[in-house]
């Protein structure tokens, strides 16, 4: 493999774990520095954001997804997959960036580490307008939300009804569907009502005081990203062409949402509106997208709280506390 500078390092800090569990199986090591590949970007990390498939990848549950990230233990030892920071070096065949480019990208070797390597087409650069820690906020909650919006096919004067307006795909949902044009309510906690209409929310909902399915309200996408409605319940609260964003699920220990998912497509077959799963993927074309709406202002990535890397654990458990406001990120 041939890179145009050499690593700064042969190793680097990393949090790593060598068995699934709670925090407790988090640790900071040393470990090797990412060998660059040809049509790789070696970004030396400034923050890395705090994402639920970090902890889905810490538990290992459901346990289906250690068919495809390790049975026994993770294949893949450090997680995080929010990360930005300043390139350090490129491989030979990367044509769109060069060292010390300010970037950012969702990587799949782990980003609570110093460096990552990540394909070039899945890294973009970072708005001008936010530092590395806010940046490290968007790639995994903004491109799950800007495809959502999308897939739902968003247009102006519709009704959008974000549930879980409060987090990190939430409130990314929020501020993309009044960027659209959509007229939005946000369901959240009496608590983070001020903040969901801070990020531009029309209406707002307390969940533990109003059900928002046994009232009279109709919409026409309805992105649900808490999974506490049944499916039947969710369906009389769009319009007769309305769709439904299934975007989480809790189910069990071993296939968590697959039947909600497939209960969902199944049901989308003989009804008039439609019940679309929601499976985000990698998408350097989204993230500069999401760069241009940033540095125009439409949208502002949220942070609650910063933690040092020596304190992952710590970062997690704020996430797993249901108190967050945007995203958990941590600096490295």
């Amino acid at each position: 493999m041939n890179t145009r500078t050499q690593h700064p390092r042969k190793t680097m800090r990393a949090i790593t774990q060598l068995r699934y569990g709670g925090t407790e199986v988090l640790s900071l090591a040393e470990v090797e520095t990412p060998v660059t590949g040809d049509d790789e970007v070696l970004i030396r990390l400034g923050a890395v954001g705090v994402s639920a498939g970090d902890i889905l990848l810490m538990h290992g549950e459901p346990r289906m997804v250690r068919l495809a990230f390790g049975l026994r233990r993770p294949r893949q030892p450090t997680i995080g997959r929010d990360v930005a920071g300043v390139v350090a070096a490129v491989g030979a065949q990367v044509t769109r960036f060069r060292v010390g480019d300010a970037v950012y990208a969702e990587s799949n070797q782990g980003g609570y580490a110093e460096f990552a390597a990540v394909q070039e087409r899945f890294v973009a650069l970072r708005p001008t307008t936010v530092d590395a820690v806010h940046a490290s906020a968007v790639p995994v909650s903004g491109t799950t939300a800007l495809q959502g919006l999308r897939l739902a096919g968003v247009a102006p004067g519709q009704h959008v009804l974000v549930n879980g307006a409060s987090g990190g795909v939430g409130g990314f949902a929020v501020q993309l569907a009044k960027a659209m044009g959509a007229e939005v309510t946000g369901v959240c906690r009496a608590a983070k009502a001020d903040h969901v209409r801070a990020i531009g929310a029309d209406h707002v909902i307390d969940h533990t005081s109003e059900d928002f399915t046994a009232g009279g309200g109709r919409y026409a996408v309805i992105f649900d990203l808490v999974a506490d409605h049944p499916l039947g319940r969710l369906r009389r609260s769009l319009t007769r062409h309305g769709t439904l964003l299934v975007a989480a699920g809790k189910g069990g220990k071993v296939f968590g949402p697959v039947g909600r998912i497939i209960r969902a497509s199944t049901m989308s077959l003989f009804v008039s509106q439609r019940l679309r799963p929601l499976a985000a993927r990698r998408n350097g074309g989204d993230l500069a997208e999401l760069t241009r709406r940033i540095d125009a202002g439409e949208v502002v990535p949220v942070v609650d709280k910063v933690f040092p890397l020596e304190r992952a654990a710590e970062a997690i458990t704020r996430l797993e506390s249901g108190q967050v406001r945007g995203k958990v990120v941590i600096t490295v």
